[in-house]
């Protein structure tokens, strides 16, 4: 009988929004077959997202997942099988607000809102912050020092004029020695811990697996997934993706909505 041949990737890490999940937060059929198909020939497959678990483990079930995944910009490593948190970095408050004040020193103010720490973490939401309609729990707060109140994963920034990219440029000049700065979508800026990101997660996630970044195939669409695609050694966008992904991708596919992971998982595992 003739051995299987190994997988070109062993790994297949998808982020989530504007890449795995259609707009209405699915996942098409002919992309759960075409990842069928990878993992049948030996591949895994890891979700890295910018959502805290919180906002993830509804889609995980949905998907029936039941590995690793990294959620949080890769300060959350959550096994979905056991319910159980396995990593999680939190953002230091006091730089956090201090890089706050210099962002809003430099733009004038911001509108704001927080990701806490943990499984059930809210997503506290400050006055003026635009949330995006759709199924994900937000609690609205008027008092904004309720956002400091208790350990947290991420801080969201909008601001009443600038858009996002001059928003995060903004924030990376006079704060990104502080707090790591990035886009994961519209109307999301997000300020991390310093030096944290999706590799960061993926290469721990990585390691629990033991797969190497040589044996990794990435795909996203938005900035917050340029240290992944610099990780793995092949990054594929979407054609719906962010200029700034588009720059330093190894290729670029169809969009989220046209099946665009399935597009080249099948040519590789097909």
């Amino acid at each position: 009988m003739t051995p299987q041949p190994p997988p070109p990737y062993r790994l297949i890490a998808t982020d989530l929004d504007g890449t795995l999940l259609r707009a209405d937060e699915t996942v098409s059929e002919r992309t759960r077959a075409a990842l069928g198909l990878a993992t049948a020939a030996g591949a895994a497959h890891i979700v890295v997202t910018g959502r805290a678990v919180a906002w993830t483990r509804h889609i995980l079930e949905a998907l029936d997942y039941r590995g690793l995944a990294v959620c949080g910009q890769g300060a959350q490593v959550y096994h979905a099988g056991e319910h159980r948190l396995l990593t999680s970095v939190t953002l230091d408050r006091q730089l956090a607000a201090l890089a706050v004040a210099k962002i809003e020193a430099e733009v004038g103010p911001l509108y704001l809102a927080a990701s806490r720490d943990g499984m059930d973490g809210d997503v506290l939401v400050g006055p003026g912050y635009r949330v995006q309609e759709g199924p994900l729990p937000a609690v609205p707060i008027t008092d904004a020092s309720e956002l400091w109140s208790a350990p947290l994963n991420k801080l969201y920034l909008q601001h009443p004029d600038l858009g996002d990219d001059a928003l995060a440029e903004a924030a990376r000049t006079v704060a990104g020695g502080l707090v790591g700065v990035t886009l994961a979508g519209a109307g999301i800026v997000e300020l991390l811990p310093l030096g944290l990101s999706k590799a960061t997660g993926l290469s721990l996630a990585a390691r629990r697996l033991g797969v190497k970044a040589a044996d990794t195939i990435a795909f996203g669409d938005m900035p917050n997934d340029v240290p992944m695609f610099g990780w793995a050694a092949h990054g594929v966008a979407m054609a719906n993706a962010h200029p700034e992904l588009l720059a330093v991708a190894d290729e670029v596919t169809a969009s989220h909505e046209d099946d665009g992971i399935a597009v080249v998982l099948e040519r590789l595992f097909g």
